[in-house]
């Protein structure tokens, strides 16, 4: 099962598998279960962060889910206070140890935070440098950093993000941030993907989810792929968690993708704060 999932390839010659499994705001006594559950299914790639609280558990369900740590792909992020440099040394060697591993495959800046730190992001990833040229990060990038945030990176240091991790979904298409990254070699990860289940009700959806026999959460994590996007649902629901896995058996036309695209409100489909001012 788990062969279905593509591989994406990253900018540092790594690849991401373009299917996976986020663990946001899923409570620490149920992740564990919910990993093993998704890893059970299929899944090789789970999305976690520092600050949701849950990295222990992620890792204890990724043991003893009966995988070679070198066949699953995770992901953690920087927790927003742990910015400066030292802190952020501190926070990642924290990750390691609550997750029981010598290495992620994917470390990122979760937020630009540009009204703290005085707007200094930049230093910050400096220090994911470090994380990557020692081999303890095997992939680094950064999550909600829009085009200026991501033209200051290119013009003040060496390494390109692998991918950029930000709100992308049929309400909020997110095209700006997302055509910079597919000109520039990085890769876009779409956080809430079905709007935190706002979209799964628009009769455009429903309608084709009718059509080709689906369920709507299917529909629209389908439309995730074929634009060439990494996407990551949650659940703690077994059968959703197989469901949102069913989405490499049916193709989406090209008129179909299009209706689904027209549903961009821009930014009033934002469910999420705005990385500009979010601090």
């Amino acid at each position: 099962m788990a062969g279905m999932i593509p591989d994406i390839a990253l900018n540092d010659g790594t690849t991401i598998p373009q299917l996976g499994f986020g663990v946001f705001q899923i409570d620490p006594a149920d992740t564990t279960e919910a990993v093993r559950g998704a890893l059970g299914v299929g899944y090789r790639h789970i999305d976690t962060a520092q600050g949701y609280g849950n990295e222990a558990e992620v890792g204890q369900g990724v043991r003893t889910a009966g995988l070679a740590r070198e066949d699953v792909y995770i992901t953690s992020k920087l927790a927003n206070h742990s910015h400066r440099p030292d802190d952020a040394r501190a926070a990642f060697q924290a990750s390691l140890d609550a997750l029981r591993t010598d290495y992620l495959d994917l470390f990122l800046i979760h937020w630009p935070m540009p009204t703290r730190y005085d707007g200094d992001f930049v230093t910050t990833w400096k220090v994911l440098e470090e994380f990557r040229a020692d081999g303890r990060a095997r992939s680094i990038g950064v999550s909600n950093f829009q085009v200026p945030h991501l033209e200051r990176l290119a013009a003040e240091t060496d390494v390109v993000p692998a991918v950029n991790q930000i709100e992308a979904h049929p309400y909020f298409t997110n095209d700006e941030v997302r055509a910079y990254g597919a000109k520039n070699g990085i890769v876009t990860e779409a956080w809430s993907p079905i709007a935190q289940g706002a979209v799964l009700d628009d009769p455009t959806i429903t309608d084709i989810a009718e059509q080709f026999g689906r369920t709507p959460a299917q529909v629209v994590l389908r439309w995730h792929v074929q634009r060439g996007d990494i996407v990551f649902p949650k659940s703690i629901t077994p059968k959703r968690i197989e469901e949102n896995f069913q989405i490499f058996d049916f193709e989406l036309d090209e008129a179909t993708m299009e209706r689904i695209t027209l549903l961009d409100r821009g930014e009033d489909g934002r469910t999420g704060p705005h990385p500009d001012t979010f601090g």
